[in-house]
């Protein structure tokens, strides 16, 4: 019935709470359809509790964390990651603590504990737990206080267990805890991390500082101090990762459910598409006998010009394509103006690659310095401002004030977001929190992109420079038709002091290079502007691990116009939110 409410012509927008593998279903039954979607899917959400805790406290949130609902929670603190010096004292103190939780009737408001939703669920955490027996796990049950029948499942703790666990990997959906140690922060950074979902998280320490360094670095949605399971219509909830995208409450929840003034609903006829051969290219004929010679005189001697084929750029330098295949570029005259390489999956691997090693340092660099490097970018383009205008017009057949008047808008939006490097970084929700409720702008990680064929330097412009200044790295693929304009800038960003790997250039068919962007499972988001059967490739393969999507579903901007080309949007498809809880109490009670 969900599917068929989702897929109905009539409904412009789908919000799903549920299972991941359910999330990847409605995502490819809505593809390619304009319906704007949002997901608030499984988590694996860690506990980390450090040794300077309140383990009292601590002891009290976990219980409240998982065995909450008995467990059947998308926020469950399923993952507890504790300090090895008081690693042996919080499990004596978690399983005393369960010996006193009372399982039964849920209508019986003594009970700590009720039924598990039906049998099939009870059957499947029977089995997670059994197969952490078989790999060797200590298993602990509270069954002091337990039903002998009905659909009752005891509060479970897991210790011993290894990291590969799939009792670690998965999430169970019920009232069993693992538990995992650590030494340093950077380790439980690392083990919370250590997950394909990012919904929630808690972390438990007396040390405010080091309480927000890790909130700030757990990839998730919401995490928690002290505290867990603390909701508020103020503040957006959702995750990261195959937990799903977009926001339940805050402002960020509303996005969810607009669109720009400027935009129609998108109403898309596409047919069935071949998912398995879309994107799949045959390589041009060779075409250098047919490219204009050009002379240089050497000593009095007229010598033949040295012909040129563009690179790709990634990792902050040239790079030749993995193929031998090159692609004519021709310009308005019909006759052949260069050649750039042809783009293939091989390439596609070195970029995202070269732009994860590039994410971390590029995304904590001061947003002043991220600024100053963008402005850097427009002084340089504008040094080269005729050049560029030039070259615009030999391709598209353009005027030479045509030319111009594009240049001019791409160092204008250089400027515009340069200027939002530390101006959308988050707020303070006024929830009904005593403390204070953050929310973080964090950047969404490695970014694919598809330009159009339309406006090939503003177009290439307007969609790097938002998601840069925010602190992603890039994949971006220019406008195919007229490439050489984003190929040029290589050298601006050579002498803009952009570092190696945060925009990486790659060229060829853009729907074959997209094909492998979006099959990518270490690709967070992609963005698509192309056709409307490319849109709904894009929305149906990034199911694989619930990235991200925003397409043009072959609908063409006016990129000039600032509410379509620098609206924004551009901002919001550029972060992700998070929402740190800190409560307070030492001076006046809650």
């Amino acid at each position: 019935m969900g599917s068929q409410l989702a897929t109905h012509p009539d409904v412009d927008k789908v919000a799903f709470t549920g299972s991941t593998e359910v999330g990847q279903k409605l995502r490819r039954a809505v593809a390619g359809t304009g319906k704007k979607l949002s997901l608030e899917l499984g988590g694996k959400s860690p506990v980390v509790v450090f040794e300077s805790a309140d383990l009292d406290s601590a002891v009290e949130g976990i219980v409240d964390a998982i065995w909450f609902n008995q467990g059947q929670v998308c926020s469950a603190g399923s993952k507890i990651l504790v300090q090895e010096p008081v690693k042996d004292q919080l499990i004596m103190k978690l399983k005393d603590r369960l010996k006193h939780l009372r399982v039964g009737d849920s209508l019986d408001k003594t009970m700590d504990m009720a039924a598990i939703v039906d049998e099939s669920q009870k059957k499947s955490i029977e089995e997670y737990v059994q197969h952490a027996r078989g790999e060797g796990a200590e298993v602990y049950q509270a069954t002091g206080c337990f039903p002998e029948s009905g659909c009752f499942y005891p509060p479970t703790l897991i210790t011993n267990v290894q990291t590969v666990s799939k009792v670690v990997r998965e999430e169970i959906f019920g009232p069993v805890a693992v538990l995992l140690p650590f030494r340093t922060a950077k380790e439980a950074i690392s083990l919370a991390n250590n997950t394909n979902y990012g919904l929630a998280g808690s972390v438990w320490t007396e040390n405010i500082g080091l309480a927000l360094e890790v909130s700030l670095n757990i990839k998730a949605g919401t995490v928690w101090v002290n505290c867990h399971n603390l909701f508020d219509a103020a503040a957006g909830f959702g995750g990261y990762k195959e937990s799903g995208y977009g926001r339940d409450g805050g402002k960020e929840g509303l996005f969810e459910y607009t669109r720009p003034s400027w935009e129609e609903r998108l109403r898309p006829e596409v047919g069935e598409i071949d998912y398995k051969t879309f994107g799949s290219t045959v390589q041009q004929r060779p075409t250098m006998g047919n490219a204009p010679i050009t002379e240089i005189p050497v000593d009095g001697i007229k010598m033949p010009g040295i012909d040129r084929t563009y690179k790709m750029y990634y990792g902050g330098a040239q790079k030749r394509p993995d193929a031998p295949y090159s692609r004519a570029i021709y310009g308005a005259d019909g006759q052949v103006f260069g050649h750039v390489g042809e783009g293939n999956r091989k390439d596609v691997r070195n970029a995202v690659e070269v732009a994860h090693n590039a994410a971390p340092g590029w995304g904590k660099r001061a947003a002043h310095n991220r600024a100053q490097i963008v402005y850097y970018m427009a002084e340089n383009l504008e040094i080269r401002r005729n050049e560029f205008a030039e070259r615009i017009c030999k391709l598209t057949g353009g005027k030479l004030g045509e030319g111009l008047e594009e240049v001019d808008l791409a160092i204008h939006r250089l400027f515009h977001w340069g200027a939002y490097c530390d101006k959308y970084g988050g707020t303070i929700q006024e929830t009904t929190l005593y403390g204070a409720t953050m929310k973080i702008h964090e950047p969404v990680g490695v970014i694919g992109m598809a330009c159009p064929d339309e406006y090939p330097l503003l177009g290439f412009v307007s969609l790097f420079a938002p998601a840069v200044i925010r602190g992603n790295c890039v994949v971006i693929v220019p406008s195919e038709k007229h490439p050489l304009l984003a190929l040029d800038l290589y050298q601006i960003f050579d002498t803009s002091d952009l570092p190696g790997g945060v925009v990486n250039i790659l060229t060829g068919d853009r729907d074959h290079i997209t094909k492998y962007l979006t099959e990518h499972q270490d690709i967070q988001s992609m963005w698509y502007f192309g056709s409307a059967e490319g849109s709904k490739f894009v929305e149906y393969t990034s199911a694989v691990n619930v990235k991200r999507t925003w397409v043009s579903y072959g609908y063409k901007r006016n990129w000039p116009d600032r509410e379509e080309g620098q609206g924004e949007e551009f901002l919001y498809q550029s972060v992700q939110c998070k929402n740190i809880w800190v409560p307070m109490g030492d001076i006046f009670a809650n």
